[in-house]
């Protein structure tokens, strides 16, 4: 029977993020808080179409070539571990900056994994569903069930879930791509505090949570694109703003603010200044 199914993809946000270390195999030890956006990208399966992958949306003439999609490689990392895979044809609306610390590529893949689980009658916490996520790129474990998380190890290690208070945020991309690994080959290491097992989620605590625990990447970041740093700082000047910070390896950065009001009035402010740069309001969670 065909069918065409649908799975939003919405964008990571790195709350904190500690580096710990490089490992044997080159990969560096993490922990971080991540949270996701009520915004991303939507990928559709049509199961009755012929196998492939198209993409639109503001950002789908960016995304590379489609053969390298870490949709289509999440598919195959499926297949290799359940017999008689099905599938079908994807289009993706590309809504995701590329290469902006959002991790769009992971959220797509780990929708394509959703998507392929539904037609093919998989649970979600499947372990063979785990495997291909983890074998599809470090970031798609987390994206797989998409709830706010400590992430531990290079991505594999994952708490159980937990209810962030909703973050009314303004995610801000200068489009300047910036690579995860030119931003770890400038990191010092410098490391920032360590995580509590317990993560407030009463939103003043939060905050002040966050501002004890940092992106350690941040400076590395900066070095690589200052433009990181005008970023952080013009967000810091926005009125209502409770906390600025980078997301993952950037360059995307957001704020964040006590109301969703706060964060689309700052978001129209900014847009007059600098037209030039992506925003995006969202409430993070």
């Amino acid at each position: 029977m065909s069918a065409t199914l649908l799975e939003k993809a919405p964008a990571k946000i790195n709350l904190t993020l500690r580096v710990l270390g490089r490992r044997a195999d080159g990969y560096h030890e993490i922990e971080s808080l991540v949270a996701f956006a009520d915004f991303g990208d939507v990928l559709t399966l049509r199961t009755a179409a012929a196998e492939g992958l198209e993409i639109t949306g503001p950002f789908g003439e960016k995304s590379g070539p489609i053969d390298k999609n870490l949709v289509l490689k999440a598919v195959a990392a499926g297949r290799e571990r359940v017999a008689g895979l099905q599938a079908g044809n994807f289009l993706l609306e590309k809504n995701i900056p590329v290469a902006a610390g959002l991790g769009g590529g992971s959220a797509d893949a780990a929708a394509a994994l959703r998507l392929v689980a539904r037609v093919n009658a998989l649970a979600l916490d499947d372990p063979r569903l785990a495997s291909a996520a983890h074998a599809t790129g470090a970031d798609v474990p987390v994206c797989l069930n998409p709830h706010a998380r400590i992430m531990r190890g290079v991505g594999e290690r994952l708490s159980e879930p937990i209810k962030l208070p909703a973050l009314p945020a303004l995610l801000v991309n200068p489009l300047v791509p910036l690579a995860t690994q030119d931003v770890f080959s400038k990191f010092a290491g410098a490391r920032g505090a360590d995580h509590a097992d317990a993560i407030p989620t009463e939103f003043d605590r939060l905050i002040d949570f966050l501002e004890r625990h940092v992106n350690d990447l941040t400076p590395a970041a900066c070095a690589c694109a200052p433009i990181v740093d005008e970023i952080l700082g013009t967000l810091r000047r926005l009125p209502g703003v409770r906390l600025a910070r980078m997301s993952g390896s950037g360059p995307t950065c957001f704020a964040l603010f006590s109301t969703r009001d706060e964060a689309a009035s700052a978001g129209k402010k900014l847009k007059d200044v600098r037209p030039d740069w992506w925003l995006q309001p969202a409430t993070v969670g």
